[in-house]
Formats: structure tokens, sequence, C-alpha cells
């Protein structure tokens, strides 16, 4: 059951999939049952997190570090994570029980598809402050993303772009709003989560670390495709694979 192939591979879809919109934890819910991994999968996806979440940290060192030297950005990003954490505790058997559905999946793919097409018409933004209002949205869209086959930067990069935001500023606060989330569900599921090491450490590694270096080159890719507009392109990907999970996935 713990193979240290199949970690690696989760690692990596975790990597790529964690910041390109295609949505992760879709992804991750999907080569698990493929995989037959059927215990623990919430956690193994939180562990999994840990590297995506490293490798943000070190992508994002410098605006990170700014944050806190910019007391009203700093409160706003606070209220959006607020406002994620209220949503997602609320929520939290609900987004559960969807993480082993891959019909859920196929279906919140097909939404996340239809997002990041209409992106296409909010690419001429100019605004470059998170305002309050653009802080609420922003904390509301990124709660539902818990919702495995919701890309969580697909809809926050869009909601951004939405609001009249520059590409490479929507780019980044997507992320840096993304962080805080990313380290509570770690927290908040910890005790499992050393329940995966414990069971199977040199896989657990493999998948870290697998996580962590493909992590850093989506983090590029995606930047390098949002400064082109180009993200609908993704969103035909994401309506591929719903079409084919619909057919070969039960």
């Amino acid at each position: 059951m713990y193979c240290i192939r199949d970690y690696f591979l989760l690692g990596a879809l975790q990597g790529f999939t964690e910041f390109l919109p295609v949505s992760s934890s879709g992804h991750l819910v999907l080569l698990q049952h493929i995989l037959g991994i059927r215990e623990g999968q919430l956690a193994l996806s939180v562990f999994l997190h840990l590297g995506t979440v490293c490798s943000l940290l070190f992508f994002f060192f410098r605006e990170i570090a700014g944050v806190f030297t910019d007391r009203k950005l700093f409160t706003r990003l606070l209220l959006t994570t607020v406002i994620t954490g209220c949503i997602g505790l609320a929520g939290k058997d609900f987004f559960e029980g969807l993480f082993s559905s891959p019909f859920a999946v196929a279906c919140a793919l097909l939404v996340t598809a239809a997002i990041l097409i209409a992106s296409r018409r909010f690419m001429r933004g100019s605004r470059e402050e998170l305002g309050f209002k653009d802080a609420v949205i922003l904390g509301v869209t990124q709660g539902i993303a818990v919702i495995p086959g919701i890309s969580r930067s697909g809809t926050t990069i869009t909601t951004l772009l939405f609001r009249g935001l520059k590409k490479e500023k929507a780019f980044a606060l997507s992320f840096l709003a993304g962080l805080p989330v990313m380290l509570g569900a770690a927290l908040l599921e910890g005790r499992h989560v050393l329940g995966v090491v414990r069971q199977a450490p040199l896989a657990a590694v493999s998948g870290f670390l697998s996580s962590f270096l493909c992590g850093i080159a989506a983090l590029w890719f995606l930047k390098a495709a949002v400064k082109k507009a180009r993200l609908h392109y993704f969103g035909y990907y994401c309506i591929i694979v719903a079409i084919l999970t619909l057919l070969f996935i039960r």
C-alpha cells in the first residue's frame, strides 16, 4: 500500500497541480483512486501540501517579507484568511466527503474550466492595491475552492482579475492569500499527517521532495502563462480530464 513510487507520483502531481489552475485536490483524488489508496486520503493530501508550501515560501520570499511591512495589505490578507477559514471549518464534513467521489470531482473540474475560460475577458486590469471588498470576495472564493476539483489558484487569480487588478499583482496576491490556508490545513490535520510519516517514512519523504521541486517548476510556468493571458488553455485541459473521469473512473 505504501509504495515509494506511488508517493513520488502523487507528490509530483501535487507539485504541478497545486499551483497550476487545474485543482491539485481533484487530481489527487483521481490518482489515489487509480492507485488503490483508499485510507488517509485527506491526511496524505495535506502532507503533500507541505512540500508545495515550502516551494511557495521559496518562490515568494521577498513578497512574503513585504507583507509584514505593509500594514494595510497584511490586514486585508488576514481578513481573507479568516473568511476562508470560516467557510472551510463550517463545511469540513461536506468537503471531506467529496474527497472519495470521482464524479463530484469531475463536475467541479467543469466549473473550474468555465471560470478559467471566462478569465480571457478580464486580463486588462490596472489596479495594484488589494481593497477591502477585494479581500472579502477573495476569501469567499478561496473558501469555495476547498472543494476537490475547484482550482484555488484558478478561481482566486480570476477573481482578482475580475476585480480589475493587474495580471502580475493578481498572480502574487493569489498565492500570498493561499499560504495561510495551506499552513492552517496542515495544522488542523497535523495528527493524521504524522501518522502518514510514521507508517511510510521513505515514501513520505519521496512525496514531499517531488512535491517541493515540481511546485517551484509549476510556479515559474504559471507566472509566464498569466503574463501572456493564457489561463483559458488550462480550462480546456480541465474539460478533457472531467470527461475522461466521467467515462472511465467509478
